[in-house]
């Protein structure tokens, strides 16, 4: 009873926020000098990168976890996370081809920092589609959790390749701080909050709905172990 009065707690504040990160989006954060209003595309779109990263890196921490401890938690946790971090980063690619057209009048470029992410959302759906393809569980949970922590290798090319490589993709914090007004920093912190709440919510859905599938699968197996003994039997 606690725990649904919690989720249901937690439902209302994350709708909340909301709200206001979309106020805070589309009213009380100004126009850019020289992008006006499609600057407010950049709150997403980097709330929706910072998703992605966590994701992914929960992904690699969690497999790194299961295969010390074997335990079949981390390994839906992995899994989830990844899930999610696919949404997330597929966000990402589309809202920066939006942003791209706006301002540098082409959907896509090959600029190191997007081709780095595309490369990054090959990977995942990959690890995605290697779960599935191995029907022994637990050799998928192994596997799957090498390929997981080997894929988050690029997640440290994406973040430095705005300064490793001369690229077009704008770095929106230097080393002075953030390179915008305060207002638009607010605005962007807060956005990020609210993605990373809404990441946290997803994850616990989606490692619920992974751990109710597996005890399906379960349910399935001895249904069918216990058909098969009958048949044996007649």
């Amino acid at each position: 009873m606690v725990l649904v009065q919690f989720r249901k707690g937690f439902l209302v504040i994350l709708f909340i926020a909301m709200i206001v990160s979309m106020y805070l989006d589309f009213i009380w954060s100004p126009p850019e000098a020289q992008m006006g209003d499609t600057v407010r595309i950049l709150y997403y779109h980097v709330a929706s990168a910072t998703d992605a990263f966590l994701a992914f890196g929960i992904t690699a921490i969690a497999s790194i976890v299961f295969l010390i401890k074997k335990s079949v938690f981390w390994d839906r946790l992995a899994a989830a996370s990844a899930e999610i971090g696919l949404v997330f980063t597929t966000l990402v690619l589309v809202s920066g081809s939006i942003w791209g057209e706006a301002v540098w009048n082409v959907w896509w470029t090959w600029d190191p920092t997007l081709t780095s992410t595309l490369i990054l959302w090959f990977l995942y759906v990959g690890y995605l589609l290697l779960r599935v393809s191995i029907a022994n569980r637990d050799r998928s949970a192994r596997v799957s959790a090498i390929f997981g922590i080997v894929a988050a290798i690029d997640l440290p090319i994406i973040h430095e390749s705005v300064t490793w490589w001369r690229g077009i993709h704008p770095s929106v914090i230097t080393a002075s701080g953030f390179n915008m007004p305060p207002s638009m920093v607010i605005t962007l912190l807060f956005s990020i909050a609210v993605f990373i709440f809404f990441y946290l919510f997803l994850l616990r859905m989606v490692t619920l709905l992974q751990q109710d599938k597996d005890a399906l699968d379960d349910l399935r197996e001895q249904v069918r172990k216990k058909i098969h003994q009958q048949q044996n039997e007649r």
